[in-house]
């Protein structure tokens, strides 16, 4: 039985649990001919059809058919004949006048049959009159009438609507146009005029389903087009774009219906929790959540083609309706372009075919004329149909590549080209590499966009550190950027460094082989091309050294400066890092995270200009943090023996570990301190290193990280950074780095509070049951599997351990538990979260102070496991 042959068999006896019985077999023969690959378009249609059958019916068997002066009309989607399985069915019962108490009783009883059969019905009840009065006033109830179909009564009076609607009075094509861009403009604006969000809505976000019907429905009101074929016959559509947004439109609806047979509720977001499955029902497959990945590039790469003849079809419109086909007065610009207006305009109709290269001459101009902000229709159609019947990539034109590397040295590319070039299809015409990742996304939380949006807003991030108003935020960047002498070479860098992605291995190895090719065929020098090479090989190495590595070790900033070898290397480097991790997510980015990357620059540039064969001598240091501290307490009025005497309780690690300023600080508290029976904490007043500080100092106990980090968690507050440290009479140093929710530093009057509970929770002593939280709903969807490695260190007195595991609540105080349990000493801690990841360093010793054997190892590692598994079941 066919989609379209599906009826409800006519019975004037029939109840309304036979019909819900019928719903329910076709609904699932429909889900089992999705699944068996029928045209989404035959479901569609058919399930308007089988619908349509239910109502009529129900009409006739309550004798509204006797009623001679209503009928019932179908509007919106279901008035075009398009359902999925959970769509609205939005009707309209029309009359010639005021309906009678009787009449209005027998269509209170129809609608209320149509609930009892769960039908998600949207209905109104009113004359022509109203209608037409309301849609006048009302742009969505406008274009509902517009797609009015007629399904039962009295046909005369539906030929009265139709007649309204149509008239010019009822909405002049040019309001309607204005007010149809508008509308989408502000839905636009919703989902933050971009494509790529990871739960996107299928029908509202750019791109999507939306973008289309508003294409009909201005086509329809200005043209009287009814459909994108009708759009294709009058000429407003060529018929590839018609085929085109005919295949975009099915794939959506596929996307729709595969996501429709998963929910119980209406919904048209594809969540994270759905993707899988939807995946699965559309054929997507691969290890792990490479069917994810496909499906969404698909996806997204659909939206980008929607998104793309919309805005085209639309300025067609706009030239059509608005100025009445009248263009304005053209500016040559050269020999194959003019201006008119804001608009760029190809002098020829087939430029781009017969010479390629003409394409990047265009955002030369664009780029050297700031008068001019979009392409012309006419151009754009053009460019589209030049890009298709390309059959080579761009790059292998020799007058390309020169055109690609002036636009890489002009000084407007990042502001005004290669983000245009990147929404109009150029760089995936350009050249193979970046054609592989548009769409290219990560089921995670921590790339909130695909790899391509991504690398465009990271070019978009670079151009941020020529402005000076950007100091406050990126001090380092705004002072080193302006000074770079070969800025294509970071622009380069910025455009490949991820270009590797979803193609398996290593994507900085990739990125870094295919970077330097690129740059020896566009004419660089070898040096530049190892520059542009290396810095997308290594564009990870400082933001995981300055994030995952203790940087107040002389070590690791010896090691960190051997890899990157000069002042110019470095500077390039933290300009792609910092770019680098605001372009990823806009929640990364931190006065925590800046304050890391500028002392880790610094660090690094110190060393460099020492010379590496010049390291610091750690007693020096200490010897100079020790006296800058000791003028401080001495300010106070503690006396050079009391200070004497509670150093020689400190280890010389202490001093090393700490700046003169927080020595001071932490020793004039514990100087103070009443008795050393009680703990005693202590809070930041100001931001230190871009979060707060918070130290702990009371005897040592048990699972004494576990119950602070225990503590802080319960508050909401967030552990970035640990230095665990005892005296050599058995007390504990323990600082804390902490943010709050936001990523800031913990405001003021919550301190107090704070140091309440931290204090009881010490003075409790450690409890063994931690109290859980529910595992936030964003993260429930995501398999994290827990790993546990062991990392090599140069130190032979200490364990570096890494654990990788789902970032549930409650994770670091399970992981000090387990240290507490098995006897570990925990020495100092580097938290990092990656979207839905933790990935956590941890530096240890057994009970007895040395590094852990091979046995304590694995039962470290086993005991983690377990403990980690139980938090993330519960």
């Amino acid at each position: 039985m066919s989609a379209q042959s599906s009826q409800i068999p006519p019975s004037e006896c029939l109840s309304i649990s036979d019909i819900k019985h019928q719903l329910e077999l076709f609904t699932q023969q429909q889900r089992e001919q999705f699944l068996n690959h029928q045209p989404v378009s035959e479901l569609v249609t058919g399930r308007s059809i089988f619908i349509d059958g239910i109502l009529v019916q129900l009409w006739q068997s309550l004798a509204l058919s006797d009623v001679s002066d209503i009928a019932l009309i179908a509007v919106g989607g279901y008035g075009r004949g398009e359902l999925h399985p959970l769509s609205d069915i939005d009707i309209l019962v029309i009359s010639q006048d005021k309906l009678s108490e009787s009449t209005e009783a027998k269509i209170s009883q129809f609608i209320t049959f149509l609930w009892d059969l769960r039908l998600e019905i949207g209905h109104a009840v009113r004359t022509v009159n109203q209608c037409s009065h309301i849609g006048r006033e009302d742009l969505t109830v406008a274009t509902n009438l517009q797609e009015a179909r007629y399904l039962v009564g009295n046909e005369s009076i539906y030929l009265q609507l139709k007649e309204q609607v149509l008239s010019k009075s009822f909405w002049p094509s040019e309001d309607f146009y204005q007010a149809k861009v508008q509308e989408q403009k502000a839905r636009h604006a919703r989902y933050h005029d971009t494509t790529y969000n990871l739960e996107p809505d299928i029908k509202s976000t750019p791109g999507g389903l939306r973008d289309i019907h508003t294409l009909s429905w201005v086509a329809r009101r200005h043209f009287g087009a009814t459909s994108l074929l009708e759009m294709s016959r009058f000429g407003f559509l060529t018929d590839a774009e018609y085929r085109e947004l005919v295949e975009c439109q099915n794939f959506l609806w596929r996307v729709r219906f595969a996501l429709h047979i998963e929910l119980k509720r209406y919904d048209n977001r594809l969540t994270f929790a759905h993707q899988a499955q939807v995946a699965e029902h559309l054929g997507f497959q691969g290890e792990g959540n490479r069917g994810v990945e496909m499906m969404m590039k698909e996806f997204y790469r659909t939206l980008r083609r929607v998104a793309e003849l919309n805005k085209m079809l639309l300025k067609i419109f706009d030239q059509v309706i608005l100025n009445n086909g009248i263009e304005q007065e053209p500016e040559v610009l050269s020999k194959d372009f003019l201006r008119r207006g804001h608009l760029i305009e190809a002098r020829m109709p087939a430029l781009f075919q017969s010479r390629p290269e003409s394409i990047l001459d265009m955002f030369l101009h664009i780029a050297n004329d700031s008068t001019i902000d979009s392409v012309a229709p006419s151009t754009l159609r053009q460019l589209r149909t030049a890009r298709r019947r390309l059959n080579k990539f761009l790059h292998t034109i020799p007058a390309a590549r020169e055109k690609f590397m002036e636009l890489a040295r002009h000084p407007n590319c990042l502001t005004r080209a290669f983000s245009l070039m990147h929404k109009l299809g150029v760089l995936a015409t350009y050249f193979p590499q970046w054609n592989q990742i548009v769409g290219q996304m990560q089921f995670d939380l921590f790339h909130v966009y695909t790899v391509d949006e991504h690398s465009i807003r990271l070019l978009k991030h670079i151009n941020k550190f020529n402005n000076p108003d950007n100091y406050d935020k990126h001090p380092i960047c705004c002072e080193v950027y302006p000074r770079i002498q070969k800025k294509e070479l970071l622009i380069l860098a910025a455009i490949f460094h991820d270009i590797g992605k979803g193609r398996g291995g290593d994507h900085s190895e990739i990125g870094a082989k295919e970077a330097y090719d690129f740059c020896i065929e566009h004419g660089l020098s070898k040096p530049e091309s190892k520059l542009v090479s290396w810095l997308v090989k290594h564009h990870l190495l400082m933001s995981v050294t300055a994030q995952r590595r203790d940087i107040y070790d002389p070590e690791v900033i010896t090691e960190f400066a051997k890899q990157v070898r000069d002042e110019e290397y470095l500077e390039y480097l933290v300009c792609l890092t910092v770019s680098d991790i605001c372009a990823t997510n806009p929640e990364l980015w931190n006065s925590w995270k800046r304050t890391l990357l500028a002392e880790l620059f610094y660090s690094t540039q110190r060393a460099l200009r020492r010379g590496l064969e010049n390291p610091v001598d750690v007693r020096d240091r200490i010897r100079h943090n020790q006296q800058l501290a000791s003028a401080l307490l001495r300010k106070e009025g503690f006396s050079a023996r009391e200070i004497e005497v509670l150093w020689q309780r400190f280890k010389a690690d202490y001093f090393l570990r700490h700046t003169h300023k927080q020595i001071a600080w932490h020793c004039s508290h514990i100087l103070q301190h009443e008795s050393h029976d009680f703990p005693l904490v202590l809070i930041s007043k100001n931001a230190t290193r871009g979060g707060t500080e918070v130290f702990v100092y009371c005897k040592d106990q048990e699972a004494l990280f576990a119950n602070v980090v225990a503590e802080l968690d319960r508050r909401n507050f967030n552990v970035h950074d640990a230095q665990v440290m005892t005296s050599k009479d058995g007390f504990v140093l323990d600082t804390f780095m902490v943010l709050d929710q936001r990523g800031k530093a913990i405001e003021r009057n919550r301190h107090r509070t704070l140091i309440k509970h931290l204090s009881n929770a010490l003075e409790k002593g450690w409890q063994t049951k931690i109290k859980r939280r529910r595992t936030p709903r964003n993260l429930q969807h995501f398999k994290v599997s827990t790993k546990v490695d062991f990392l090599p260190t140069k130190s032979k007195k200490r364990t570096l351990m890494e654990l990788v595991a789902l970032d549930t609540p409650g994770l670091l105080a399970i992981v000090g538990a387990t240290f507490a349990e098995l006897g570990i000493n925990l020495h100092a801690a580097k938290i990092t979260t990656i979207g839905e990841r933790a990935e956590d360093l941890f530096i240890i010793t057994n009970e007895s102070n040395a590094q852990l054997n091979q046995q304590e190892q694995e039962a470290l590692h086993q005991l983690l496991k377990e403990n980690v598994a139980k938090i993330a079941s519960e």
